[in-house]
Order: C-alpha cells, then sequence, then structure tokens
C-alpha cells in the first residue's frame, strides 16, 4: 500500500521506518530537505497512485490547517487525509467537513508511543467513516503493537483525538501520583535508596506500569534529579480535557490538579515537576529544562 507522510520528526520520522519495515510504500515531506523523500506537497501527491492516502503529522494548529487546506486544493475526489497529530477534535469536525465537500475522505488518528514507538508499536485511537477507515487499515496493523491490542476504531470523525486527549490526560494525573510519592520518598531520612524503591514496585504490585518503568530509567540517570529544574510543559491536551469535563459536567479531580501543579512548576522549582519533566523526556522525547 502507499502513503504519504507530513511531518518527519521525531515521531513521523520513526513511523515512516516502521511502517516501509511492513512492507509498503511511504513518501515522506518535511521541510527539513535531509530528510524529506521529496521537495513539496505538490511533489508528494504526484507520487502517488489514485485513491491517495495522505497522513499528516504536524503540531496542531495553525501548522495543520495550512497543510489541510493545501491538500484540499492538490487533492482528488477519493482520495483520504489522515491527521495524527495532537489536533483538537472540534478541528476534525471541521477538516472533515471541509474536504468531504470536495469529495475527500478525513480521518483523525490519536497516536500514543512517543520516541518508542518504531520499537515497540504506537497506540492508534481512530474516528471517522467506517469505509474511509477500513481503506486505511493495512496501515493501521503495520504501526499498531502487535497483537490483539492497541487498535481501537473509536468511532465517528473526532472520535481518535479526543480519545487520545482523555488518554493525555490521564496521563497527567498518573505522572503527578508518581511525581509526589517520590518527592515525599526523597523527603525522609529513614528512606536511603529511592531509586531502588521505585524499581522494586516494576513487579508484583497494583502501581506496576510503562510510565513506572521509565521513571526508573530517568532515576538510573539521575538518581536525585539533580540535573533537571522542576519545569514541566503541557502540550495543550490536558487543558483541552479539563475545559470538556466542564462542558460534560464530569468531575475530573485529579486530572485537574495535576494539570494546575504544573502551572504552579511556572512559579517555583518544583521537586515534583523534576520528575514529571523526567518522564515526559524519557517516553515523548520533550525538552527538559537543566539546572545552571
Amino acid at each position: 500500500m502507499q502513503l504519504g507522510l507530513i511531518g518527519l520528526g521525531k515521531m513521523g520520522g520513526n513511523m515512516r521506518e516502521r511502517i516501509r519495515r511492513a512492507g509498503h510504500t511511504v513518501i515522506g515531506y518535511d521541510r527539513n530537505p535531509d530528510v524529506s523523500d521529496v521537495k513539496s506537497l505538490a511533489e508528494l501527491v504526484e507520487k502517488l497512485d489514485a485513491p491517495r492516502h495522505v497522513w499528516v503529522m504536524v503540531p496542531a494548529g495553525t501548522a495543520t490547517q495550512t497543510v489541510v487546506d493545501e491538500l484540499g486544493d492538490l487533492l482528488s475526489p477519493g482520495d483520504t487525509v489522515i491527521d495524527g497529530g495532537n489536533s483538537r477534535w472540534t478541528d476534525d469536525e471541521k477538516h472533515a467537513a471541509a474536504l468531504g465537500i470536495k469529495g475527500i475522505g478525513f480521518v483523525d488518528a490519536g497516536v500514543s508511543g512517543g520516541v518508542w514507538g518504531l520499537q515497540n508499536g504506537y497506540a492508534l485511537m481512530v474516528g471517522g467513516d467506517k469505509e474511509h477507515v477500513e481503506r486505511l487499515q493495512p496501515i493501521f496493523d503495520a504501526l499498531k503493537p502487535e497483537g490483539p491490542y492497541g487498535y481501537v476504531h473509536a468511532g465517528r470523525v473526532g472520535a481518535g483525538h479526543f480519545s487520545k486527549m482523555v488518554h493525555n490526560g490521564i496521563e497527567y494525573a498518573m505522572m503527578q501520583a508518581y511525581a509526589e510519592g517520590w518527592e515525599l520518598l526523597e523527603k525522609v531520612h529513614s528512606v536511603e535508596n529511592v531509586r531502588e524503591v521505585f524499581r522494586s514496585w516494576q513487579e508484583g504490585t497494583v502501581i506496576r506500569s510503562w510510565l513506572l518503568d521509565l521513571a526508573v530509567n530517568a532515576l538510573d540517570e539521575d538518581e536525585h534529579l539533580e540535573k533537571l529544574r522542576g519545569y514541566a510543559e503541557d502540550s495543550g491536551e490536558g487543558r483541552w480535557t479539563v475545559e470538556a469535563a466542564i462542558d460534560n459536567a464530569v468531575p475530573l479531580p485529579a486530572i485537574t490538579a495535576s494539570l494546575f501543579a504544573r502551572f504552579a512548576s511556572r512559579q517555583d522549582d518544583s521537586p515534583q515537576m523534576k520528575m514529571v519533566a523526567a518522564l515526559r523526556n524519557q517516553f515523548g522525547g520533550h525538552a527538559v529544562e537543566k539546572k545552571g
């Protein structure tokens, strides 16, 4: 199967490689000519056989809007656009409507896996019409982890990104819980080896998880996280999750508190945010702020 892939950064580049390893043809475009297979979006579209399938993997907001608009002018009826970035679900509905007028299908795909996706596969939460999703199943099968899990057709357009948004909100709360526990362990004199306490939790406990494994990785690299500043960004999806909860009158105290804790890190050098920053760097390659 052929796929056009726009955006070959930390995730997009690895996704191109994983899809190719599954035997599919991927033509990638990026503003960085060193990693791009073609020089323009027009050339990418020209090299694909109809019906074309083009996956957009660029930052949410203006960048995605610009690419979708340009693709709307370049593609033909029967083609499909997939937005695999972290777009807001309400944007998906607008994109689907605008492209649908031209006969172009639209699918939104929430993608989780970060910098580890090439090795482990990507969890995919997909939204869109059944006919458009089914055309892309070979690509989804190539990207997902091996085994029965890691992929879901969550519902209509917007459902994929909404599901990924909630996933990230839960992630915020889980990271905050690990960070709070780590700070408390570091604070008391009786616990002399906090890193090994975290490591002991990796097997046989109810709080074991991949995030816990990544926390241990971070502590192996910097045992007391002394090299990091206690500052953690938020990607936007935590805010959207809280806003959606307000709109639907759903109480989210843990997720909301974890978002506000990140805001507090903008004011103080928070010990907890050292762990949150370290975890974000471990799973997603997100930048951290070093001390000094």
